[in-house]
């Protein structure tokens, strides 16, 4: 005999402090999910109030108010599937019939990365189950003064239900564990997951996994859209003992997203029925407190044969590639409609990390196109309401190009001497592919003013290394240019939508296009073009984004990109010699960009391994193993998993897993990374890492004035969000490290270096 249920995740575009807004989504989504004949329905976490509203969270108000929005869902709306929402304490509510039946806080906090909640909220302790006084307006709809609050489960007339949150999923010994021994069928995850390269499928084999092992159906619903510095992706899936029923979008500009799946509790109990589930079972000795609700039924009998159980749904995951071409174009979509701002502007210089952000830029014109076609009504009043403001009333745009003119402004902000005529033409041809509104100018009388200045008032004047003049003499120069392109930038940002006559004026969004090897190098003017409003690339690494570039030749059809992959990346601020670029910016860093791609992860920050521990055994068993395994056994592995490796970045990455300083690496990259598969000498490893470190050090400080980045890497340099580290360090080749890195390699070169020392 089937028991068939119909559940429902939702995954809806939150943003922090718009109370009605976030209301309103809330309860459009319950509508579509008891349309579609959910019994259940959850939500992102922290859905009422936004999960990014920070300190706001220390707030009193934000709790009053809070209450108040969820008292207008119940009361505005008869929540027949009981609904799982955000309050206090970081909680989740559980309500039936418009009745709160548990106030569930969340044990396990968000503490590391991006995420701060031990500075907002109070774990709970497990077990703990107590009373919650209900506001008084709350009393009268509730029928009582109380609701139970803590970690308890919920019985219905022919399940049990359970929920943990976000960050529990993640924890060695997840709740889901427990519950399931304790017979909770179904499990629910409220969850704010941030999109990050290669990470969908880290989390999806978690979400698999919470289920595979004893059986269960896992209901798990995550945030969408743009939330500060993160992009919260979707990707909310169904699952019943360990296979994906739904998965819904992981990049879209629906703001409400409704999936549902039709399951058969009686799978997962055929599912459960194995000897050793059934020994733990028995062995639990705390027992979870249930709350009845068997007046509620999650499903009907059925024998119908024409009732339709989901089948298993094909799992998606991008490439890296395209979630360049996505996760950031919705992000600055998001920025924009929300900042009531008039478009964008960025200097593009004809270098390949502002082609990047423009074709970011582009791609979100084509995606808003494609939702234009679909008729979707938010997106639509958002185009006519910013883009349209140069237009006819009721004006929509026809293609992707049309829609960027009016959103998009580019400008090449040359200098006679240093701008070679390759760079000008690249940039105007880019513009004009993407259909920007294009500006060309040189700065040269703004840059000989301000030198002048300087002379008239020391005597002293400031000569090129190409004219004789000193290396403090050629970077000051330098920097005039870069400062002055960034206040140029700023003034256009001002005034282009005054000069096209675009109804009410305003201004833009300035873009940066500093990307995050740059800036973990120190590789940058501080208050140049990298200082912008917002950089889509911050967080990406400059081999990703040529593999963009690439990607978007083809798939874009943007044949001039291929102009953008052969140039030699340079700043272009010194005079050109015969016409032609004397700098590179690799020679002149020192190190490679693939250089500090690697160095940068095994610095920074970890990458959660997830994918193949269940094969293999614990994350510190994976290193060497993966480590000797061929290509070919690395990809079969992730086949046996089902998830395609989407190009060697995954795997190669996915391997970093410790955080080193700079002897440690220096270890890590002679014992395998570099010595084995570059074929370097220890010499050039350490001459590497001391740069490294060395150039880190001196330029610690410019991080903190590093914009606002969309977060991509789990690496991600930012110092005001995921990297805090302290401004001033010691000359690093003076330091302990750098004279434990020398003797090793003396060692090594005197044939002793077989056993490093320990770090």
């Amino acid at each position: 005999m089937s028991r068939l249920t119909t559940v429902a995740a939702c995954s809806l575009n939150q943003w922090a402090l718009d109370w009605e807004g976030n209301t309103n989504r809330i309860i459009e989504s319950i509508k579509v999910a008891k349309k579609a004949g959910a019994k259940l329905r959850v939500g992102g976490e922290l859905e009422i109030t936004g999960y990014d509203c920070l300190d706001h969270f220390l707030e009193n108000e934000t709790y009053h108010f809070s209450l108040e929005m969820l008292d207008r869902i119940l009361d505005k709306y008869d929540c027949t599937p009981p609904t799982s929402l955000n309050l206090r304490l970081n909680c989740r509510i559980l309500a039936l019939d418009g009745k709160i039946l548990l106030i569930r806080p969340k044990l396990w906090l968000a503490n590391d990365g991006n995420y701060r909640e031990n500075r907002y909220f109070t774990p709970w302790r497990e077990g703990l189950c107590e009373d919650f006084i209900l506001p008084g307006s709350m009393q009268r709809r509730q029928g009582a003064v109380r609701v139970p609050i803590g970690d308890m489960i919920l019985s219905t007339a022919d399940t049990c239900i359970g929920a943990e949150t976000c960050e529990e999923l993640f924890t060695p010994d997840g709740p889901h564990i427990k519950m399931g021994l304790h017979g909770v069928e179904v499990f629910t995850n409220s969850s704010a997951s941030h999109h990050e390269l290669r990470k969908l499928d880290k989390r999806l084999a978690l979400i698999l996994e919470a289920t595979r092992k004893s059986g269960g159906i896992y209901i798990y619903a995550n945030l969408k859209g743009g939330g500060e510095r993160l992009y919260y992706d979707g990707s909310s899936m169904i699952v019943c003992n360990g296979t994906v029923k739904a998965q819904g979008s992981q990049f879209s500009l629906d703001d409400v997203e409704v999936i549902t799946a039709t399951v058969d509790l009686e799978e997962v109990r055929a599912y459960r029925c194995s000897a050793s589930r059934g020994m733990q079972a028995v062995r639990v000795t705390e027992q979870y407190r249930r709350i009845d609700v068997t007046a509620y039924s999650m499903s009907v009998k059925s024998d119908d044969f024409d009732a339709k159980i989901s089948s298993s749904c094909p799992i998606k995951i991008y490439a890296p590639e395209e979630e360049i071409a996505l996760a950031p174009a919705l992000w600055l979509w998001d920025y924009l409609r929300r900042s009531s701002l008039a478009g964008f502007v960025l200097p593009l210089s004809g270098g390949i990390d502002s082609c990047a952000t423009a074709i970011i830029v582009s791609s979100m014109s084509r995606l808003l196109i494609e939702e234009i076609r679909n008729g979707n009504a938010q997106v639509i009043s958002d185009v006519q309401r910013i883009a349209g403001a140069y237009e006819k009333e009721g004006w929509l745009p026809q293609n992707a190009n049309a829609l960027t003119r009016n959103l998009f402004h580019t400008l090449y902000l040359g200098m006679a001497a240093q701008s070679s005529k390759e760079t000008r033409s690249r940039a105007k041809e880019l513009a004009k592919a993407i259909g920007s509104y294009h500006t060309d100018l040189n700065i040269d009388e703004v840059f000989k003013a301000q030198k002048n200045i300087f002379t008239a008032s020391t005597g002293f004047e400031p000569k090129f290394k190409v004219h004789g003049g000193s290396m403090a003499e050629n970077l000051a120069l330098q920097n005039i240019q870069a400062r002055t392109r960034m206040v140029t930038t700023y003034e256009f940002s001002q005034l282009l939508p005054t000069i096209r006559k675009r109804k009410g004026g305003g201004s833009c969004l300035v873009l940066g296009s500093a990307n995050a090897d740059e800036a973990i190098r120190g590789y940058y003017t501080r208050y140049d073009c990298s200082s912008a409003d917002v950089n889509p690339i911050g967080g990406i690494s400059k081999t990703d984004l040529k593999r963009f570039i690439a990607w978007a030749c083809t798939n874009f059809d943007l044949p001039i990109l291929k102009d953008f992959l052969a140039a030699t990346p340079t700043a272009e601020l010194e005079p050109l010699e015969g016409g032609y670029v004397q700098s590179d910016e690799e020679a002149d860093m020192g190190l490679l960009y693939s250089d500090l791609q690697v160095m940068g992860s095994l610095y920074v920050i970890p990458t959660l391994l997830l994918t193949l521990t269940h094969l293999l055994g614990s994350p510190t068993m994976f290193f060497p193993i993966c480590r000797a395994l061929s290509p070919s056994s690395r990809n079969l592995s992730l086949k046996r998993l089902s998830l395609q490796p989407a190009n060697p970045f995954l795997n190669r990455n996915s391997r970093k897993i410790e955080k080193l300083g700079p002897y440690s690496m220096f270890k890590k990259l002679v014992q395998g990374e570099w010595t084995h598969n570059k074929g370097m000498q220890p010499r050039e490893v350490a001459t590497k890492v001391k740069r490294f470190f060395h150039y880190y050090a001196v330029n610690r400080h410019k991080m903190s004035t590093l914009t606002p980045s969309y977060h991509a890497e789990s690496y991600g340099p930012e110092d005001h969000r995921h990297d805090h580290r302290f401004l001033v360090y010691p000359p690093f080749y003076e330091s302990l490290p750098a004279k434990k890195i020398d003797a090793a390699v003396e060692k090594m070169e005197a044939g002793e270096g077989s056993h490093l020392q320990g770090s």
